[in-house]
């Protein structure tokens, strides 16, 4: 299919993902059309097939690129020697993260019934590798006497849950610095893992 005259893939593909991401963040991902997307990106509804094979494969591309962006990150991030050091690296690491993706946030968790199951299978593989990892960190801290849990699971869900939600009511023009809030969290998830 020919390209769409006066357009450029390197420029319309992001543009468009940031459109879609905007849009779905506000409106939920049901309520938005493919024309209100190509009408936010100044192209002809028709377009956008150039650049995505339909909507779900939009939203499965934003989620997975997410998941794939925390993965990596975390990948790069100093993890500490011991498991409290691990665990405080992870708290920090995932408010940090987190904060500078509220929209890719709430799309990535709030968005995954409207899923197909294919890719629902998929994007839930890449959540569980991430919350093995504070599992596995937690279990550590557990077998070494440092954390007082009955269930690491259900441990991992909750500190994730409570860490992700900085995103819904944290604003930078607020009365917490963002340094702040990572200590104020930090102290939060010692003392809910019996540290």
């Amino acid at each position: 299919m020919a390209r769409t005259s006066g357009s450029h893939s390197d420029i319309t593909g992001p543009r468009l993902r940031d459109a879609a991401q905007r849009l779905f963040a506000q409106h939920g991902y049901a309520a938005v059309s493919m024309r209100q997307i190509a009408a936010e990106v100044g192209v002809q509804a028709g377009a956008l097939y150039n650049y995505i094979p339909d909507k779900q494969g939009l939203l499965f591309n934003l989620m997975k690129a997410h998941l794939d962006d925390l993965l990596a990150a975390w990948q790069a991030e100093p993890k500490g020697e011991t498991p409290l050091e691990a665990l405080e690296s992870f708290t920090r690491f995932h408010i940090r993260f987190h904060l500078d993706r509220p929209d890719a946030v709430f799309i990535a968790y709030m968005e995954l019934r409207n899923l197909e199951p294919a890719n629902f299978a998929v994007i839930e593989g890449l959540r569980k590798r991430y919350e093995t990892v504070l599992e596995d960190i937690l279990r550590a801290g557990k077998d070494a006497g440092v954390f007082t849990l009955p269930d690491t699971k259900l441990a991992t869900l909750a500190v994730i849950a409570m860490l992700t939600g900085v995103t819904t009511w944290y604003r930078d023009t607020g009365r917490l610095s963002r340094d702040r809030v990572e200590r104020i969290y930090w102290n939060m998830v010692r003392k809910a893992v019996g540290a």
